[in-house]
């Protein structure tokens, strides 16, 4: 049995667990130049408070394109792990990504959504899934069948150990606790697109 099938969950029977703790987890086993995409927000704060590696990208002002990029930079190097970090409020705003990432199935692909039921950085407004909606069972039903809920940290561990490993894409779903994030990253749009640039082997069209 795999860590992602040994162990069915729903959004309401796992841990609710701390962001930071899983980001700096995840980013302790990247040791092949993987590249993560930060959504925006609180996903993006606690991944640059994780360490500023030249293959993070943080996203600045748009909801729910950390899944897009990263589907975009696992297609054009095939080589290269993938991780997308992203909120559930914003991965509710690009639900068709989904289906494109399982029709597409890069093998390199790994999407990590935290979902702490709200729309934490603008007054904690539920989301759909604090109301309800289970973003796994969504994404399988868009045909992403390596998805599941991490049901603690133990076992976040063993899931993104067998997605860095194996041939995906994968999705895994963890559940959150209200903690705000400990620093902000820094909003230097165009600092950040070429840093990311130079850490993915690609050179910028323009600016340094």
């Amino acid at each position: 049995m795999t860590a992602f099938s040994n162990r069915p969950q729903t959004r309401d029977s796992v841990k609710i667990m701390s962001r930071l703790d899983l980001t700096k987890r995840l980013v302790a086993k990247l040791h092949k130049h993987e590249a993560v995409i930060g959504g925006i927000g609180n996903t993006n704060f606690d991944l640059w408070a994780s360490g500023r590696r030249a293959e993070n990208f943080y996203m600045l002002g748009s909801m729910g394109l950390a899944v897009p990029i990263a589907l975009g930079l696992a297609i054009a190097q095939p080589e290269r792990g993938v991780i997308a970090l992203e909120g559930d409020g914003s991965i509710l705003m690009q639900l068709g990504s989904l289906a494109t990432v399982a029709s597409r199935a890069p093998k390199n692909l790994l999407i990590v959504v935290m979902d702490n039921g709200t729309y934490q950085i603008t007054g904690g407004q539920p989301t759909a899934t604090g109301l309800g909606a289970d973003i796994v069972a969504i994404a399988k039903g868009a045909g992403l069948s390596q998805a599941a809920w991490a049901a603690d940290e133990g076992h976040f561990e063993e899931m993104a150990d067998q997605a860095l490993a194996e041939p995906g894409p994968w999705l895994i779903a963890v559940r959150l606790d209200a903690e705000k994030p400990k620093i902000q990253t820094t909003r230097d749009p165009v600092q950040i697109r070429s840093h990311f640039m130079r850490g993915i082997g690609t050179q910028p069209a323009w600016g340094s």
